[in-house]
């Protein structure tokens, strides 16, 4: 059998797996206060800066408006945020935290802590947590580089 086609040989099943069950390890601390792993990401852009657009929040997430929208009305359905037309340009939807979204923020606090234990191992300490995380902005910068 060719290698290069042997499952064991291929980064990107190692990253999707990693991925995959990092999210996991999320669900139960999100969970129990009603979040899903894409509504705590956009928590989390949203308690770096408030009152974004959506075109924002998706870029800093890397992902398309079209994906974030539902989210955010399910979010705004559940009283977390607030969508409204921009002041200066009315076709811009500008998401605000509400005072629930707010309060999230110290009900979630332990949470990167304690995923980030749980991924702790043999070759992955607090010393190389910033080369892993240089590694793997690599690999960000030239896959976004070759979508373009």
């Amino acid at each position: 059998m060719d290698g290069r086609f042997k499952l064991d040989n291929q980064l990107c099943f190692r990253l999707y797996t990693a991925s995959r069950l990092i999210t996991q390890a999320y669900h139960p601390l999100l969970a129990q206060h009603g979040l899903t792993y894409p509504q705590y990401l956009v928590l989390m852009t949203l308690w770096e800066k408030d009152a974004q657009p959506v075109n924002d929040i998706a870029k800093r997430l890397m992902l398309e408006t079209n994906t974030v929208t539902p989210l955010l009305k399910r979010m705004e359905a559940e009283g977390i945020v607030t969508r409204s037309q921009g002041k200066k340009d009315a076709r811009q939807m500008i998401v605000r935290l509400t005072r629930k979204g707010h309060g999230l923020q110290t009900k979630l606090m332990s949470v990167p802590e304690t995923v980030g234990s749980a991924i702790l191992c043999e070759s992955v300490t607090p010393e190389t947590v910033p080369g892993l995380f240089t590694m793997l902005d690599d690999i960000i910068l030239q896959l976004k580089g070759k979508q373009g």
